[in-house]
C-alpha cells in the first residue's frame, strides 16, 4: 500500500474528489537505466477498460503510462501518446487507469482515440517497485525486448522525450 499511496500522491487534477486533491503533477524528468542495472518488469496483465483480458507477451519493446481521466497533463500528453502508438507499431502501448471512474474513463479513451488497452487494476503499479516507482502521475515507463525497465518519465510527456526513449531502447 505505501507505493500505491507514493504512486498516487502525484498528480495535480484540480477537482472535487480526494484522489484529484491527493495528486501533485510529475516534473517531466527522465530517468535511462544502463542494461546492468535494469529490474524485471512487472507482468502486465489484467482486464481491460474495455471488458477484454490482456495479457503483453514480452519480447518487443513497451510503452506503459499511467493516467486518470481528471489528471490535467494525461489530458495533455494523451494525443502524443495515441500519435507515437501509431508511429510505432512495432511498440506495444498499454495503459494503466489509476483512481478513476471507468465511465470518465471510458469518455477519455474515446475523445483522444487512444488505440491500445488499458488496464484496469493499478495493483500492477506495486510490480514497478523494484525498479522505477511511478511517483507522479502521468508516469510512463519503457521496457526493453527483455523485459526489463529501461526507462521513466516523471509527468508528462513530450513527442520528443518519448520518441528519444522509445529509439535508444530499440536500438538496443
Amino acid at each position: 500500500m505505501p507505493l500505491i499511496a507514493i504512486a498516487l500522491a502525484s498528480c495535480s487534477g484540480g477537482g472535487s474528489s480526494l484522489a484529484e486533491e491527493s495528486f501533485i503533477s510529475g516534473d517531466g524528468s527522465i530517468s535511462y537505466i544502463k542494461n546492468s542495472d535494469r529490474s524485471a518488469a512487472p507482468r502486465l496483465s489484467g482486464m481491460t477498460l474495455a471488458g477484454k483480458n490482456y495479457s503483453f507477451k514480452g519480447s518487443q519493446v513497451a510503452v506503459v503510462n499511467v493516467w486518470a481521466s481528471w489528471c490535467a497533463p494525461c489530458r495533455a500528453e494523451a494525443p502524443t501518446l495515441a500519435a507515437l502508438s501509431e508511429k510505432y507499431p512495432d511498440v506495444a502501448f498499454i495503459g494503466i487507469l489509476t483512481r478513476d471512474n471507468p465511465v470518465n474513463a471510458e469518455a477519455f479513451v474515446r475523445r483522444f482515440a487512444l488505440p491500445y488497452p488499458t488496464l484496469i487494476d493499478d495493483s500492477v503499479l506495486i510490480g514497478f517497485r523494484k525498479s522505477l516507482p511511478a511517483n507522479a502521475i502521468p508516469s510512463t515507463v519503457v521496457i526493453d525486448k527483455k523485459g526489463d525497465v529501461a526507462a521513466r518519465i516523471s509527468g508528462e510527456v513530450t513527442v520528443a522525450s518519448l520518441s528519444d526513449l522509445i529509439e535508444k531502447v530499440r536500438a538496443e
